[in-house]
């Protein structure tokens, strides 16, 4: 998207709503949570990746984007590779240390405004390093969290921020059919879900998908990746 005022990084949030059963599409995206300083919970076993989820949505025909911190290419590589070279995905960027670009944000660390830039395109070197080629100029703030300062500050890493309509409630969730029915109860057409590939914080998301994915389909929504749903 082009720069708004004051050459501020621009901010998507849903797609138009058309007025056709060929208007409706969604799209899924996903957060693939990694800070910076996890390194040691996955040492010890904790998984911050989920392979489950994102067989699902293949074996279900699912096309999705996937926001990846850097941190999560560095620690699975091999995922980050099978997902970017995947014709149904694209890997957006959520920041390289998942650290807040506002304070307060959920109580995440904050970056500095000088190194904001630089955590962007540390994330972009990541996701080349691993040997992902389907990585689209799209950032997602860490938290959603954001202010006119970060915008300013990314300007120059020519991103489009993404953000969403629909909030899956996924995060911690242990019901997968809440996080279903807050899905479905929320999406209309040119709707743009967030919710989460990360098995340590979103353990029931590859549950929810399997009966969100039917239900929207049986009420006639194509699943388009976010670029599809900018450029619709």
């Amino acid at each position: 998207m082009a720069a708004g005022p004051a050459g501020l990084t621009p901010v998507f949030e849903r797609g138009p709503a058309g007025g056709g059963a060929g208007d409706k599409v969604v799209a899924l995206t996903f957060d693939a949570d990694m800070t910076a300083d996890q390194g040691p919970r996955a040492a010890r076993g904790e998984r911050f990746d989920n392979p489950e989820l994102i067989a699902t949505l293949r074996r279900l025909k699912v096309d999705a984007t996937v926001f990846m911190t850097g941190r999560w290419a560095e620690e699975y590589p091999d995922q980050a590779r099978s997902i970017g070279t995947d014709p149904r995905f694209e890997i957006a960027n959520h920041s390289y240390s998942h650290h807040a670009f506002k304070s307060p944000c959920y109580g995440l660390p904050t970056l500095p405004r000088e190194d904001m830039a630089a955590d962007v395109r540390r994330a972009f070197a990541a996701f080349r390093t691993a040997g992902a080629r389907n990585v689209v100029p799209y950032f997602r703030f860490p938290g959603g969290c954001y202010d006119d300062t970060a915008l300013h500050a990314l300007a120059p890493t020519k991103v489009t921020a993404v953000q969403w309509d629909v909030v899956s409630g996924d995060a911690f969730a242990k019901d997968p059919d809440a996080v279903a029915e807050q899905v479905l109860a929320g999406v209309k057409p040119g709707s743009l879900v967030v919710m989460h590939c990360t098995r340590s914080a979103a353990p029931v998301t590859e549950q929810a998908v399997r009966r969100i994915v039917p239900e929207l389909r049986k009420r006639g929504y194509r699943f388009v990746k976010v670029s599809e749903l900018m450029g619709g």
